[in-house]
């Protein structure tokens, strides 16, 4: 008990870890999302450096380009949890980083030399190097995180998405117009992966008791708190699959997540689309404007996290039902928002941006709400979880696009937009009654460490009974 009460330094081992994890995220997202800017550059010199070679691309070729990243994400997803579990995630997540820098680095060789299908193969590379990394992220803070802190590390750490989001979009453009040209875009991403790993390498460590800089007090204090047996980190632990995926809450999750990204494609993606249509607006090419709702969600990703904060400090309501709360205002109040703004007239385009950047940014309640959840439901295989939960929801921004390309055919018809954002509000509706109805942040019981040996001897135990009963009826008959 008295190591619970030591909680260490307040500015610890744990909060560096968080750290490395939002700085993996910002220098990921920035090898990610970059090639926007980037093709822009590539296709049009007189939009960037001029000195630099410029490209017949046709559009078909650049949607080849622009989604080629997520046919390696989704792939090893699933891949990722099994291999942080296995190696440790300061090893995994290190490779991936690092494979991801090295694609940036050697894009421009690579287009020079093969034009654009060696770029979409590029692309393929990072996104299989990428696709590993959340998985381990869940693992490492499921390690690093005391139960009291997993909100506030879990939503620092994953504000790195909207921060290396708005980083790629502003940054790139001013790197593509300097004297590094479009080729200084990739460059720059990759020295930056290559810069995290060597800070990972030194700082970064797979649990408390391995690091070499953590204080006694708060190496107590986590593993206190996480209530785990001396030789817990040198077991390995195995997977109870059978479990996982009969698991109505981890089902129950894995299809709120995948309503939550529904949405969230809809509301970033189309919603520009509609006011370029029917409000005459053209946002895609205006980065403020493209950044703002980014911009939105890391303020209130903060706001969120401090709320959670002091409502779990009072303790006036359990964990699952702070979840529930969170996840059904970043889920009904942008539900309640979409179909709104499919009644806006081209008078209102300030009103307009001003509600689709609110609506992002509240939605950003879903890290707290629903993201976090599978280190709830096992600490021990967040990372597994979170690999499968991935991989389903990876297939929504490629799903969406194509449900919209069906129903809008003239994307001047507002009708046609707002059947679009009605489905999208649906969606986050079933979505959050699916949450609150079997949704739960208990730690299940297939988390245990023996569940699987325990569940063998219960077998074991339950068919010697039944042999011997069997046995007996047996000898019963033959003395009759």
């Amino acid at each position: 008990m008295e190591a619970v009460k030591s909680k260490g330094p307040k500015l610890g081992m744990r909060h560096l870890q968080t750290l490395l994890l939002f700085f993996d995220i910002v220098v990921a997202y920035m090898a990610r999302l970059n090639v926007g800017v980037a093709v822009v550059a590539m296709t049009n010199a007189e939009t960037s450096n001029p000195d630099f070679p410029e490209f017949d691309w046709d559009e078909k070729k650049i949607s080849y380009i622009l989604s080629s990243f997520f046919w390696g994400y989704v792939a090893t997803q699933f891949v990722g949890g099994s291999l942080c579990k296995h190696f440790g995630t300061k090893l995994v997540m290190c490779v991936s980083t690092f494979g991801s820098g090295l694609g940036s680095a050697l894009t421009p060789l690579c287009v020079m030399k093969g034009g654009w299908q060696a770029f979409c193969a590029i692309r393929v590379a990072t996104g299989l190097f990428q696709g590993m990394m959340f998985p381990c992220i869940h693992q490492h803070l499921a390690k690093w995180s005391p139960p009291q802190e997993r909100n506030r590390l879990g939503t620092l750490s994953h504000t790195g998405i909207e921060c290396g989001t708005v980083l790629a979009l502003g940054v790139s453009g001013i790197i593509a117009e300097s004297p590094l040209g479009w080729p200084g875009i990739s460059y720059i991403s990759g020295g930056m992966c290559f810069t995290w790993c060597i800070l990972w390498w030194i700082l970064g460590a797979n649990n408390a008791n391995e690091s070499k800089l953590i204080s006694k007090a708060e190496r107590d204090y986590i593993e206190s708190s996480l209530v785990r047996a001396e030789d817990f980190h040198q077991k390995k632990i195995p997977v109870p699959w059978r479990a996982i995926f009969t698991s109505k809450p981890f089902l129950a999750l894995c299809v709120t997540r995948c309503c939550a990204v529904w949405g969230l494609s809809t509301m970033q993606h189309q919603i520009p689309s509609y006011m370029n249509g029917v409000l005459n607006m053209e946002i895609k090419s205006n980065a403020l404007f493209s950044a703002l709702p980014f911009l939105a969600m890391w303020i209130l990703s903060y706001v969120y996290a401090l709320a959670a904060e002091i409502i779990q400090h009072k303790q006036c309501i359990s964990l699952t039902s702070l979840r529930k709360c969170i996840n059904t205002m970043a889920f009904w109040l942008p539900a309640i928002g979409l179909v709104g703004i499919g009644f806006l007239d081209d008078d209102q385009k300030t009103l307009a941006i001003t509600l689709m950047t609110l609506l992002v940014g509240l939605n950003s309640g879903t890290i707290i709400g629903c993201t976090l959840n599978t280190i709830d439901l096992s600490p021990n295989h967040a990372g597994i979880l979170m690999g499968i939960a991935n991989t389903t929801v990876s297939f929504m921004p490629i799903i969406t696009p194509l449900v919209v390309g069906v129903i809008v055919t003239d994307t001047h018809s507002r009708t046609q937009w707002q059947l679009v954002f009605l489905i999208a509000a649906s969606v986050f509706f079933v979505g959050n009654v699916i949450y609150l109805i079997w949704g739960t942040a208990k730690t299940q019981p297939w988390d245990a460490q023996d569940f699987l040996s325990t569940k063998i001897k219960l077998s074991s135990a339950s068919n010697d009974k039944t042999n011997t009963t069997s046995l007996e009826s047996s000898d019963h008959v033959k003395n009759s």
